[in-house]
């Protein structure tokens, strides 16, 4: 049984990680680290669902459910999972890997409650390892979508009708001297009239991995027409 365990959250860690490359490839904000998480907690639950009725019911309670009580813990944690999720000004959502951090933390409670020591220490690596290895490796040999973040721009630009081109400007597509690894990607993106002479862009900015955001800052605040710049990482 022990090894039926291991195969089973290890694929659980796989398939998370299969369907977490392709949000990430997407741009969508389930990302690797989410998929995973639940995907691994997810089946954790199930092990210990099936295996405490065979440790823990008999003739001696045969309307005994021992998992009733982690079904409600399951559900009620979801509550302060949720509470961890942010939405921004801007539209975009964080905290998604620590909701499901929060989540699956339960599901290792109730399964050294339940006297499963080994499959919780076993769990908590793979879970580990889907937060802070996979990711890792999978920038350092995958597709150069997967080695990029996010950051969150807020800027005031001058009123005017070259607006297409300061865009194209900040995704630096046309400029010489950069890559095509080296573009950025604007995601999210919210103009608004602030008065008759300036206006105020809000978007996302999908960068690549290596660049740091006092580059992004000062890059954007020399373009033509910008006025002010703020900037976040997510």
């Amino acid at each position: 049984m022990t090894m039926e365990m291991i195969v089973k959250l290890g694929l659980a860690l796989l398939f998370g990680l299969l369907i977490g490359i392709d949000r990430q490839i997407k741009q969508k904000q389930l990302g690797l680290r989410p998929s995973m998480v639940i995907c691994i907690a997810s089946c954790l639950v199930t092990i210990v669902s099936i295996e405490a009725f065979g440790k823990f019911g008999g003739p001696n309670h045969p309307n005994m459910d021992p998992m009733r009580l982690a079904a409600q813990i399951v559900s009620g944690v979801g509550f302060i999972g949720a509470g961890v999720i942010l939405r921004r000004s801007n539209e975009v959502i964080s905290g998604l890997t620590s909701a499901a951090l929060v989540w699956s933390a339960s599901g290792l409670g109730i399964t050294i409650g339940a006297g499963f020591y080994l499959e919780a220490a076993c769990a908590v690596v793979l879970l580990m390892a889907a937060v802070n290895v996979v990711p890792f490796l999978i920038k350092a040999v995958g597709p150069a979508k997967l080695s990029r973040h996010e950051v969150a721009v807020r800027i005031v630009v001058e009123s005017n009708t070259r607006m297409t081109e300061l865009l194209q400007r900040i995704e630096r597509k046309g400029t010489s001297g950069y890559s095509h690894k080296e573009e950025y990607q604007i995601r999210h993106f919210k103009l608004k009239d602030i008065d008759e002479d300036r206006q105020r862009m809000d978007f996302v900015l999908s960068v690549p991995e290596e660049q740091y955001t006092t580059e992004i800052y000062y890059y954007i605040k020399k373009i033509d027409h910008v006025l002010s710049v703020e900037i976040e990482n997510l």
